[in-house]
């Protein structure tokens, strides 16, 4: 049994997705319950910067010709674009043009730290992440973003096949979906990790 003091064990945080993309309003694949999570987001980066932790990023990158994805995400086609590298996008809440796979501002990544550009739901597949997070020293994940039951799962998931002690915390996820958003955590915490608020992990970390 993992005691609760080492299921955070050197850990990092992983902020999947919160793009111009999913949390703007009127963004194309806007998920509104997102921007409910951005102050639990700015507490936790905080508190991760403030002991040194290391922070990550993940960005949802839509693959730049027709792929499988694109029958389950139709917005990534033109003339929409959802989640196209570099393509310029206004929405409601914000002032002038955003590059629309980029991390909302109130969340930018600090000069050097990691940003993980994905073409699928999980962030392990087809990327650097795990060599990454292994060079870092990195033994457990505290997980956040959107969508929960999409993209945070299937890396949640990812993490646990790849060795890592990995909490998804509950306050800092996101679904437009909320019977799928409950069963998502009630599942992960039967299976393949923990579910935790934001303080908890706080407290888990010093």
């Amino acid at each position: 049994m993992i005691e609760p003091r080492d299921r955070l064990h050197r850990p990092a945080l992983l902020v999947v997705d919160m793009q111009n993309d999913f949390v703007r309003a009127g963004a194309p694949m806007e998920v509104p319950d997102a921007r409910a999570t951005i102050a639990v987001h700015r507490t936790l980066i905080d508190g991760f910067r403030a002991r040194g932790l290391p922070v990550l990023f993940t960005r949802f990158i839509a693959f730049p010709s027709p792929s499988l994805l694109w029958h389950w995400s139709p917005q990534v086609h033109p003339p929409t674009r959802a989640c196209w590298k570099r393509h310029p996008r206004q929405y409601a809440d914000v002032e002038g043009e955003r590059d629309c796979s980029a991390v909302i501002d109130e969340l930018a990544p600090a000069p050097g730290e990691h940003q993980v550009e994905k073409f699928g739901y999980g962030a392990f597949h087809g990327t650097a992440l795990d060599v990454t997070l292994r060079a870092l020293g990195v033994e457990s994940l505290a997980v956040t973003g959107t969508v929960t039951q999409i993209c945070v799962e299937e890396t949640a998931r990812e993490a646990f096949h790849h060795g890592y002690r990995t909490t998804i915390v509950s306050d800092a996820v996101s679904s437009y979906v909320p019977d799928l958003h409950a069963a998502t955590l009630k599942n992960f915490a039967h299976k393949f990790g923990w579910v935790e608020d934001s303080a908890a992990v706080l407290r888990a970390i010093g």
